[in-house]
């Protein structure tokens, strides 16, 4: 059951109003119902019980069903997904000839409709090559150096961000199946224990928000349960496609913490964790988010 002590959660109140400005005392908890149909014709599963290993949460619930009905409507139809124009970027990118052994994305791998479908549904994981769980943003590179003879791409530039939302686009709408056992598991250990310390001068972990207070408002929005089904997603806040590492540093930088570098083993794990948490859960990026 989630705590809804404002005191439990925060320790001060005065940690509450410098965390918050105001948190409303009217819980939308569990999140109104409402069904995800995409193009009128893809149905995604934005809620579900969470599977073994997750604790603390009776339900999943995609973070879309926390948007108001006008964000909502945008992520609902591929026309008006402004994540899609970044999708047509990175079909140009996944065709176009880079690095020094004269190859591109296809020359290997196809299209993406025939190589990448799944892909994003377990991921991260275990890679015995790297011997190490894996993002998709590391195999992105890993193609580019070793195979490519190409430069790395910024971990959360604009390009990597763009060919992650490629990716994931062919695995819309299967649910997400990431494994925490056999050899990433100390690493999913590794993530939750991340999730639930608490850090920075508000002294806040990611359970304060998206555990323990999922539902409630923050100032003019509601909480979400941080679920990362639908990454990389356009923010209108600041009108570009984000990815979860560069979410996850501004969620640790607004605790008032040191944050961890994007594609650092911290931030691996976390991801991989938090992953876990959506299992069940549609892929559905690129979304849309406030």
């Amino acid at each position: 059951m989630k705590n809804r002590s404002l005191k439990g959660a925060f320790g001060l109140a005065t940690v509450t109003v410098l965390a918050f400005g105001a948190v409303s005392a009217m819980a939308e908890t569990p999140p109104k119902k409402a069904e995800l149909v995409v193009n009128e014709d893809t149905k995604l599963v934005t809620e579900t019980t969470p599977k073994e290993g997750i604790s603390n949460l009776e339900k999943a619930y995609d973070g879309w069903r926390f948007r108001s009905s006008e964000t909502q409507a945008v992520q609902a139809d591929d026309f008006d997904n402004p994540g899609m124009i970044f999708v047509d970027q990175a079909l140009d990118q996944w065709n176009a000839v880079d690095g020094t052994e004269g190859k591109s994305c296809a020359s290997c791998h196809g299209t993406p409709e025939e190589s990448m479908k799944g892909v994003r549904a377990s991921y991260p994981k275990w890679d015995d090559s790297m011997g190490k769980v894996a993002t998709i943003e590391m195999e992105i590179n890993n193609c580019r150096t070793n195979r490519m003879g190409a430069e790395a791409w910024k971990y959360t530039g604009g390009k990597m961000t763009a060919m992650n939302a490629l990716i994931t686009l062919q695995s819309r709408g299967m649910p997400v199946d990431v494994a925490i056992d056999g050899k990433a598991k100390p690493t999913w250990e590794h993530g939750k224990e991340m999730y639930y310390t608490r850090t920075g001068q508000l002294e806040l972990s990611c359970a304060s928000c998206h555990e323990q207070h999922y539902g409630d408002r923050i100032r003019a929005e509601i909480l979400s349960q941080g679920q990362i089904n639908g990454f990389p997603a356009y923010r209108l806040k600041n009108g570009k496609l984000n990815s979860i590492h560069a979410r996850f540093k501004g969620c640790v930088r607004d605790t008032r913490a040191e944050t961890y570098k994007p594609g650092s083993d911290d931030f691996v794990a976390l991801e991989l964790y938090v992953a876990s948490r959506g299992n069940g859960l549609s892929v559905t990026g690129p979304s849309v988010r406030n």
